[in-house]
């Protein structure tokens, strides 16, 4: 399963240059993982109600070329490697024309938040996961 997301380029995402600042590329990939559940039909804050969070556990980031102020970026976004409590998501950051700005792997982990111990995703999860839909 890959997903798409969409974002601009916004003034507050660059430094006084015009260049988006190297840690938004992270709030950029951020976004897409938060879409990808929203979009097979989980909300942050649903999981949070049922005391779960996938936390951010590696990243290993790849910046090829800047992006710019106003630039149309499109994040690509697809599950690597399913395990147990943990998933791994590779992404990558595309220019609008094409162009490949950033590629990422993004390890996170599924917590209890109670406890603050990662524990199994849910079998509802993985099923939408693996499923795509």
């Amino acid at each position: 399963m890959q997903d798409c997301f969409d974002v601009r380029v916004y003034y507050e995402d660059t430094d006084a240059g015009g260049v988006v600042y190297h840690s938004n590329y992270l709030n950029f990939a951020e976004r897409a993982r938060t879409e990808m559940l929203r979009n097979l039909g989980f909300s942050q804050a649903e999981l949070l109600a049922q005391d779960l969070a996938f936390v951010v556990r590696h990243i290993d980031i790849d910046y090829r070329y800047p992006a710019y102020l106003d630039d149309a970026l499109i994040i690509k976004t697809h599950i690597k490697e399913l395990k147990r409590a943990s998933l791994v998501f590779s992404q990558s950051i595309y220019h609008q024309d094409g162009r490949l700005l950033s590629a990422l792997l993004v390890k996170v982990a599924c917590v209890k938040l109670a406890q603050k111990k990662p524990c199994a995703i849910p079998t509802n999860i993985i099923r939408k996961l693996t499923s795509g839909s």
